[in-house]
């Protein structure tokens, strides 16, 4: 098992278009993703806001926009599984989350990458990966229901 990288997959009954809508529309995904965020996703610029998730709503949510190409691929990365509000992640390398869409029959076919877990301080790697592990398979059932 690699414990560095995550990946998970999904076949969306929705097109293309729609999925990116989704994703990179900043209010579509804090609806499924469980975050209020203060304004739009914009390559270059950090987007902010605060976790809207059942018994996360105290925390802050935080991500680097690195790439946005329409319909095919959005990354960023963050401070991943970062709950305790007494640590200051910003000192460590944040992870890449990428999200890839392919047309495949009438929908869409997701994945979801998240690496650069071995950059990550020793004493947090192994909870983080497998709070992501789950963590993504749950969130691309939440695309899923939000996109029908």
């Amino acid at each position: 098992m690699d414990e560095n990288r995550i990946e998970k997959h999904i076949d969306l009954k929705a097109s293309p278009s729609r999925v990116w809508k989704a994703l990179t529309d900043h209010n579509e995904f804090g609806q499924w993703f469980g975050v209020r965020l203060e304004g739009p996703f914009v390559e270059g610029k950090t987007v902010a806001g605060k976790m809207t998730y059942e018994g996360y709503e105290h925390l802050q949510w935080a991500v680097d926009v690195k790439k946005l190409e329409p319909e095919k691929y959005f990354s960023f990365t963050w401070h991943p599984y970062a709950m305790d509000e007494a640590v200051d992640y910003s000192k460590e390398t944040p992870t890449l989350v990428e999200f890839i869409l392919e047309p495949r029959g009438g929908g869409t076919h997701l994945a979801v990458i998240e690496s650069g877990f071995d950059k990550l301080p020793a004493n947090r790697r192994l909870e983080a990966f497998r709070m992501n592990t789950e963590g993504w398979v749950e969130q691309l059932e939440n695309v899923a229901k939000h996109v029908g």
